[in-house]
C-alpha cells in the first residue's frame, strides 16, 4: 500500500493524490515512519469505513456510560482489567501501524518530560518513565501512569519554581541526550486479518471504555490532560526561546475546559502534537550537534 500511496513517479496533476501531498509535505517535523503509518491508516477501508460505521454506536454508548458515572461516580475501578482489556483488544484488532504509533507515544511523552526536567534546574521532579517494548507492556497500568505522570510533573515543576521565586529561562546550551535520534525499542509482531483497525478507529472505541471501567474523576483528569499540550510547549518555548512550535500545536490551555465527549478526537490530536513536538526536539538536537544554533532551527528529517 506505502508504495502505492507515496510513490511521486505517480503523481497525475489532473488527479493529485491527498496522501502524497501529506507524505511529501514537511509542515510538521514528525518522523518520517511515524508519519507514513499515520496515512496508511488515514488512506485504509477502517479509517474511511469501519470508523464511520462505528461511530454512531460508540457515542450512544458513551452517553450511556456517561450517565451511569453520574450515578456511580467511584464504582466500578477496574483499572488492571481496562489494561488487560486494551492490550487483548490492541493485539487482536489493531493494525501493526496502529500498534507502532501507540506504543511509541509512550515512548515520546516520556522523553519531552525528560528534557524539561533536565533543562529546567528544578530537582526532586518524580514521574514513571514508561518505555513499553511489546503491547503486553501495556498491561503494566501504561495509559493511567501517562496521564499520571503528565500532572505530577506539573505539580512538582511549578512548585520547585515557586520555591525558587522564577520561572523558567533559555537555556544556552539545551540539554538534548535524552532525546531518541532515531526508532525505539519497540517489537511488534505481524498479525492477520483480523488486524484491521487503524489507529483512530481503535482510540475511538477503547475512549468509552476506559470511562467505563475507571472512576469518573480519573477519566475526566485523563480527558483534560490533553489541553496540557500547549502547557507543555510553553514551557519548551521558555527553556529554547523559540515559539516557532507553538504553531503546531493543536490541543489548547485546560483553563477552558472542553467536553470529554470530543476525547476521541483530542486523543489522536494530542498524538500528533506529540510527534511534531518530539521531531522539533530531535531536529534542534542534529542543529546542536552540528554546531549551529538550536534556536528557531528549520525542522530536519
Amino acid at each position: 500500500m506505502s508504495a502505492q500511496l507515496f510513490d511521486p513517479t505517480k503523481f497525475d496533476p489532473r488527479d493529485p493524490d491527498p496522501w502524497l501531498a501529506l507524505s511529501l509535505d514537511r509542515s510538521l517535523p514528525i518522523d518520517e515512519d511515524a508519519k507514513a503509518a499515520l496515512l496508511r491508516g488515514n488512506a485504509s477501508w477502517s479509517r474511511n469505513w469501519a470508523f464511520t460505521i462505528v461511530r454512531g454506536p460508540i457515542f450512544i454508548f458513551f452517553l450511556v456510560v456517561k450517565f451511569l458515572r453520574a450515578l456511580s461516580p467511584h464504582h466500578p475501578n477496574m483499572n488492571r482489567a481496562l489494561h488487560k482489556l486494551i492490550h487483548w483488544g490492541l493485539r487482536n484488532f489493531a493494525s501493526r501501524d496502529a500498534n507502532f504509533l501507540i506504543m511509541r507515544h509512550f515512548h515520546i511523552g516520556t522523553e519531552i518530560l525528560a528534557f524539561i526536567k533536565a533543562n529546567a534546574g528544578v530537582p526532586n521532579i518524580e514521574t514513571v518513565p514508561l518505555r513499553p517494548r511489546v503491547l503486553k507492556d501495556l498491561e503494566d497500568n501504561v495509559f493511567l501512569q501517562h496521564d499520571l505522570n503528565v500532572y505530577n510533573f506539573i505539580i512538582q515543576l511549578n512548585i520547585g519554581l515557586r520555591a525558587q521565586n522564577r520561572d523558567l529561562a533559555p537555556v544556552a546550551q539545551p540539554d538534548f541526550s535524552m532525546i531518541t535520534d532515531g526508532p525505539f525499542a519497540i517489537e511488534l509482531v505481524d498479525g492477520n486479518w483480523l488486524n484491521f483497525a487503524d489507529v483512530q478507529t481503535a482510540i475511538e472505541a477503547y475512549t468509552p471504555l476506559y470511562a467505563l471501567f475507571l472512576p469518573r474523576a480519573d477519566f475526566v483528569r485523563a480527558a483534560n490532560s490533553l489541553q496540557l499540550d500547549e502547557t507543555v510547549a510553553i514551557y519548551l518555548a521558555k527553556i529554547l526561546a523559540t515559539d516557532y512550535h507553538l504553531a503546531f500545536v493543536e490541543n489548547h490551555h485546560p483553563m477552558v475546559q472542553l467536553s470529554t465527549l470530543q476525547a476521541g478526537y483530542r486523543l489522536m490530536m494530542h498524538g500528533l502534537d506529540c510527534e511534531a513536538l518530539h521531531g522539533w526536539l530531535r531536529a534542534m538536537k542534529r542543529a546542536q550537534a552540528q554546531g549551529q544554533s538550536v534556536f528557531g532551527a528549520a525542522p530536519a528529517h
